[in-house]
């Protein structure tokens, strides 16, 4: 019976603190903002009232704090929560809304609509507050003469009841390997005993010294670390691990019996999960314990995600870098929409396979895929060597820019020696005995090169120097290198040696080529 009017108590009282208290922190709130701001930007007149209701909202939420610590009604404790309700929560109530009316008449000109606004908002909440706690005198019965009998929504109660009595059973399945650091014996054997039987892997260190010398060799999930220890105390403990990048993501949770709110903030600072006062209460231990666990087991998942991303981001940046050259490919990641250039001089390269239609047509499939698939990736690894652009290639011909996307001085030279490697390399196609023969064809000009497409998109280049270095491959001599003669002023005095000719070359007309020797 007694457990049962203990219970009842409790309950009583969190139904109490659940309507007078948000109203009481939100008085305080407004107030102490809206004094920081006049002492700030004035008017100072109004600063003694504004003192006056901050002061009695302070008072207000400690005499609330006072009703909510009283834990059990055999004491006669009782009838003091129904005088602090009846009359001692009305004193400062009275403050607050006296002097914040008085506020509001005398500072209507002078004060900030803003702060006029907030002002009214601590009123509403005053008048809002005494009717809570109205209500909450008209809907119960506390009288010193009567047992306690709290009276309210049953309903309420009988749900608090039911959840607070099913708990989720232990699984071993989350257990995690704790590490636990403090310098008592006796508080190391406790939380190792009560962290086993919840099925835990623990192991305890008596310094932070020692404990950083187990991480060196041990893998933890947790570390319960009390903050005052001889030597390294906890907080520099955490310090370390939090600085170390092989521990930093493991969860600390900090445990002491000091009461000074700083040191709280000081480990939450510093990177502590957690905070925990002695004694400790086993339930909030479990509790925090299981929270803590389960966080870490979602850092783990996210970082294995984030690992799995960032492979697939490098799979699909090779990928595209295999399509397009490495500079567009920084350039649309940067964000650049149309990648569109003008280049003034670069040289292009267009290689044929002399009568490859015919080899076609008597070779199979799968053999013809083959070899023409390593001759061109020989001219691939070719283009590499030589600091060519690889282009494209359409059906058996090859195409590729030298002097793009980056300009070179050099281009002619590269791009002529890119073409004599590709035309040694040819000797070495002859696995069936069926030699293939390249027909090639430069010139150098301007060219627009850019990016097209959405679908399959493509690094191409456009322009009259485009069309003439096909007509110098198409018009060419099979197994030799033809150039026009801008190509060849290019080369300057290093030049090869060349034949010279005056060819008539269709949409172009007279045209003075030569056939590298």
């Amino acid at each position: 019976m007694a457990q049962s009017r203990d219970i009842g108590h409790r309950m009583y009282i969190a139904k109490i603190a659940q309507n007078i208290v948000d109203p009481a922190q939100a008085i305080l709130g407004y107030q102490e903002l809206i004094t920081e701001e006049v002492r700030e930007a004035g008017p100072s007149d109004a600063l003694p009232d504004l003192e006056r209701i901050l002061s009695a909202a302070r008072e207000l939420n400690a005499l609330i704090k006072r009703l909510l610590d009283v834990e059990a009604p055999e004491s006669g404790n009782a009838p003091s929560v129904d005088k602090l309700l009846r009359h001692d929560l009305r004193t400062p109530m009275n403050a607050i809304l006296g002097y914040s009316e008085m506020l509001i008449e005398d500072f209507t000109d002078t004060l900030p609509t803003r702060l006029l606004e907030d002002v009214s908002k601590v009123i509403r909440e005053s008048r809002n507050l005494l009717a809570q706690i109205d209500e909450t005198l008209d809907g119960s019965s506390l009288d010193a003469d009567h047992e306690f009998q709290p009276k309210f929504d049953g309903t309420i109660a009988a749900d608090l009841a039911r959840t607070m009595a099913t708990r989720p059973s232990a699984v071993t399945e989350h257990a995690g390997r704790i590490l636990i650091v403090d310098d008592t014996a006796s508080n190391r054997d406790l939380l190792s005993r009560r962290l086993c039987r919840d099925g835990h892997s623990v192991v305890a260190a008596s310094s932070g010294k020692e404990a950083l010398h187990i991480f060196g060799q041990q893998e933890f999930d947790l570390v319960l670390a009390d903050v005052l220890m001889p030597d390294m105390n906890g907080i520099e403990l955490l310090g370390q691990l939090k600085s170390n990048r092989q521990f930093r993501d493991i969860p600390v949770v900090m445990i002491s019996g000091l009461k000074d709110d700083n040191a709280v903030a000081r480990c939450i600072e510093a990177g502590a999960e957690d905070y925990l006062r002695k004694p400790i209460n086993p339930v909030l231990l479990k509790a925090r314990i299981a929270a803590c666990l389960e966080r870490r087991r979602w850092r783990t998942r996210e970082k294995e995600y984030l690992a799995r991303i960032e492979f697939e981001k490098e799979r699909a940046n090779t990928l595209l870098q295999a399509i397009l050259p490495a500079q567009v490919v920084q350039r649309l990641a940067d964000g650049e929409e149309v990648i569109a250039d003008r280049i003034d001089m670069a040289t292009i390269i267009f290689a044929d396979i002399v009568n490859f239609t015919e080899f076609a047509a008597r070779t199979p499939a799968v053999a013809l895929v083959r070899r023409l698939g390593d001759l061109f990736s020989r001219f691939d690894a070719l283009a590499d060597q030589y600091g060519i652009e690889k282009i494209k290639t359409i059906g058996d011909a090859y195409m590729a820019a030298s002097g793009l996307p980056d300009a070179r001085v050099d281009h002619a030279e590269a791009g002529v020696g890119f073409a004599k490697a590709m035309l040694a390399e040819m000797p070495r196609d002859t696995d069936d005995g069926s030699a293939l023969t390249l027909r090639i064809g430069i010139h150098s000009g301007p060219v627009i090169a850019g990016l097209i497409g959405r679908k399959r998109f493509v690094y191409d280049v456009w322009g009259h120097t485009v069309n003439v270095a096909s007509r110098m491959e198409s018009c060419g001599v099979p197994g030799q290198i033809q150039i026009s003669q801008t190509t060849y002023d290019a080369l300057g005095e290093g030049r090869p040696p060349a034949r010279r000719e005056i060819m008539h070359i269709r949409g172009i007309g007279r045209y003075t080529t030569y056939l590298l020797e």
